[in-house]
């Protein structure tokens, strides 16, 4: 007995010991001072055009500003390539400009406290991007064997490289001083990529595509197109100069051909046309502005022929300029089966959709349809947008139809709550809808259930609630991986749709011309 109760007192005066302790230990805590600044953690550095980066970390308590230093190597030896200091975190995310292209940096961040030691550094890693100090190729200096390429003036380089083709041009001293160099003995309507070499260091990047040469067939503004379309023969190029072409008429494809302005920049206009396309015909459009304004009430495209054994050829509108049409931009409502369909780095705008619908098969089908970096804006006020039904997959059984929708610009598209962007029904089909951006919408995706979404992710809706949160029976919102960013368009109401939303442009949502 006496043994327990010596064990029990011994054990209530540790613990008030150890409570005493854990008193003046807390008291130490509380009233602690340290005589140097915490060290900044979650380093971030994201490149910004190419050679800047964009770093930022998380706020440290004992810290009144911070330094920074970027350096070539691991050690952080030598000298600096970029410093900064006294950076405050209401200048974050803190960007430093001037950095070489294709380099691995290391970024180094301590903090700065008032009256005790700076912190240890916190350490990351980067690496640029390519310069791009190449200019856009002038469309006037193209030639079908030719283009002159600039750059600005001073700047070094040692050699250009043209692929294909593997063409090389060592840069001379001149054409340093001059940041011009014009490169001949290419070959007509050959799309180039050019690169701008210093030593082994890319310097900048461009595409081009030669002038139509040699048996294409030229077209001016004092010719009857129409008469010069119907002549053509399979195959045709036909070069279309600048100019306005008055057709209120329609232009009848019935061989596969290449309508094609001559001068990317100075696009050719075929006002009041609809293209119909007949016979199986494959259509290529490139480089015009079709504009419906004084007659045509229909459809831009539509397909005029029934054929349930052979495919219509491929069609492809690319680099064109889309507007004022009234029902739609592409119609297939007879039982037109096409084997690959293309839209790429169009603008299309004012197209009312009013009797039909923005992209619309009804009884025909595409095997493909690509619709990719365009741009779309005021139009299908009240009808939906890509519409596919299920006689089309009726018509051709066993046909499956992919169809991509990724990296478009989509503003004051579908201002109605209860029409959709993807009305598909195809019995056999898939959509990947991805990096768009949409803005100004009523319009939400879907509310059927034969509509399979195959990927849906990485797009932007601002101001377009229904895509996300649609309360329409049987919607499919997208609960994935979105955002809701304002992309703080220049003008839009101009047709001025520049993304200055940092985000949106580094991550590459929406049409590539914007950002």
């Amino acid at each position: 007995m006496k043994c327990k109760y010596i064990i029990w007192f011994s054990a209530m005066i540790l613990g008030l010991g150890f409570s005493s302790c854990s008193e003046n230990l807390l008291e130490e805590i509380t009233e602690l001072n340290l005589d140097r600044a915490l060290s900044p953690t979650e380093l971030t550095a994201q490149i910004v055009d190419r050679t800047n980066v964009r770093l930022n970390w998380r706020r440290v308590s004992n810290a009144q500003s911070y330094n920074v230093e970027i350096f070539d190597n691991a050690e952080f030896s030598g000298v600096a390539a970029a410093t900064a200091d006294g950076v405050t975190m209401d200048q974050l995310p803190y960007t430093i400009t001037g950095l070489e292209g294709e380099t691995i940096y290391y970024v180094r961040v301590q903090a700065i406290g008032e009256e005790i030691r700076e912190s240890k550094w916190i350490s990351a890693t980067f690496t640029t991007d390519i310069e791009q100090i190449l200019n856009e190729v002038d469309t006037e200096t193209l030639t079908a064997e030719s283009a002159t390429l600039t750059w600005p003036a001073g700047e070094v380089a040692t050699e250009i490289i043209l692929m294909p083709g593997n063409i090389r041009h060592t840069v001379t001293s001149a054409e340093i001083a001059a940041g011009s160099v014009t490169i001949t003995g290419l070959v007509s309507d050959v799309t180039y990529t050019a690169t701008l070499k210093n030593g082994e260091k890319t310097r900048g990047i461009v595409s081009f595509t030669t002038l139509l040469g040699e048996g294409v067939i030229k077209v001016t503004a004092e010719d009857d197109i129409l008469a010069v379309i119907a002549a053509a023969e399979e195959g045709a190029i036909l070069a279309i100069e600048p100019g306005t072409y008055t057709i209120n008429d329609n232009i009848a494809i019935d061989k596969t051909i290449t309508l094609q302005g001559y001068r990317p920049n100075d696009k050719p206009v075929i006002q009041g046309a609809i293209v119909r396309i007949s016979k199986n015909a494959g259509l290529t459009l490139k480089d015009l502005i079709l504009d419906a304004t004084g007659g045509a009430s229909d459809q831009t495209i539509v397909y005029d022929d029934d054929d349930l054994v052979n495919p219509y050829g491929d069609f492809l509108m690319q680099d064109c300029e889309v507007k004022n049409y009234v029902k739609g931009i592409f119609y297939a409502s007879k039982k037109a089966r096409v084997s690959s369909v293309t839209f790429r780095n169009n603008i299309i705008h004012n197209i009312e959709c009013d009797g039909g619908d923005f992209i619309d098969f009804r009884h025909g089908m595409a095997d493909k349809l690509d619709f990719v970096d365009n741009t779309v804006y005021n139009s299908a006020a009240a009808r939906d947008l890509f519409r596919m039904d299920s006689d089309g997959s009726t018509n051709f059984p066993g046909v499956a139809s992919q169809v991509n929708i990724s990296q478009n610009t989509f503003y004051n598209v579908i201002n109605n709550n209860t029409k959709r962007y993807l009305y598909v029904r195809h019995a056999n089909h898939s959509i990947s809808f991805t990096k768009n951006l949409i803005v100004a919408s009523e319009g939400y995706y879907t509310n059927q259930g034969a509509t399979t979404i195959s990927e849906l992710s990485g797009n932007n809706y601002h101001n377009a609630p229904n895509f996300t949160a649609s309360s329409v029976s049987n919607a499919k919102n997208d609960t994935g991986n979105y955002t809701s960013l304002n992309p703080e368009f220049t003008d839009p109401e101009n047709g001025d749709f520049t993304v200055n939303n940092l985000d949106l442009k580094l991550n590459g949502i929406g049409a590539a011309r914007w950002r």
